[in-house]
């Protein structure tokens, strides 16, 4: 990732200045070093900064210790109901647009990205995102994973990391990323997130990628150590009552 002024490419940690990257029109997909025009990452005291880190680390940590004994079961179950790895990793882009390795429990069939260009006209969301609200790759194990949320426990090691943190914009995968426009870019600005504004406004109940979009953009705007607490007491009840889950 080539960054303007003194960046250096960290892990995850948002800095102290406003990187630009190069946004290039005329082409229809771009590389994730062209993706967006003046993404602008909002200044953060290093106090705020370290409190949001701090918040991360010992969330995650806490979270992966208290849930060692149910981690194991799932993978278990999920191994005995359906063919291919328990645990699903997907290149996602992160902070900035940086890729890293984003880990969840699988869901789908063992295929399910081969399976994803034949489906493509079912496509239920606009904008450079794929949904759909019954989607035939996704096990019967794995509509009870998704509709209690337990699928996105690994990304807890995403957060210990530093390539997450619990509250932000989810990470969008690399060829979504690479049709995005320069406003759609600017849901890199901030560190991705397991839970963000538009879980609890919806999931994926939400009505269009822009509805989504407008969200994640009044998250970055609006960034604060409260609202980060707001979204995950929020989550609690959103999870516990399933509210638009899929």
């Amino acid at each position: 990732m080539l960054l303007g002024g003194r960046v250096k490419e960290t892990k995850g940690a948002p800095v102290d200045v406003r990187p630009r990257l190069v946004l290039v029109h005329s082409a229809p997909t771009r590389t994730i070093d062209q993706i967006a025009a003046s993404i602008q990452i909002a200044p953060r005291s290093p106090l705020q900064r370290f409190t949001k880190r701090l918040v991360d680390v010992l969330g995650s940590s806490i979270g992966l210790l208290l849930l060692s004994p149910l981690l194991p079961l799932i993978v278990l179950i999920v191994k005995l109901t359906s063919r291919g790895p328990a645990i699903f990793v997907q290149e996602r882009c992160g902070l900035g647009g940086r890729r890293f390795r984003f880990y969840k429990f699988r869901t789908m069939v063992e295929d399910a990205e081969e399976r994803k260009a034949a489906l493509a006209h079912l496509n239920e969301m606009s904008g450079p995102v794929f949904k759909i609200r019954s989607d035939p790759r996704v096990t019967w194990v794995g509509k009870l994973l998704r509709k209690t949320s337990l699928d996105e426990l690994p990304q807890l090691w995403n957060v210990l990391k530093g390539e997450m943190s619990l509250v932000g914009p989810r990470p969008p995968v690399v060829d979504e990323v690479q049709r995005y426009d320069a406003r759609q870019a600017q849901r890199l600005s901030v560190t991705p997130g397991i839970t963000g504004l538009w879980q609890v406004s919806g999931r994926s109940s939400l009505p269009t990628f822009d509805v989504w979009l407008e969200l994640d953009l009044q998250y970055a705007r609006k960034w604060s150590m409260w609202l980060d607490a707001k979204i995950l007491a929020k989550t609690i009840v959103v999870v516990a009552l399933a509210k638009g889950a899929q």
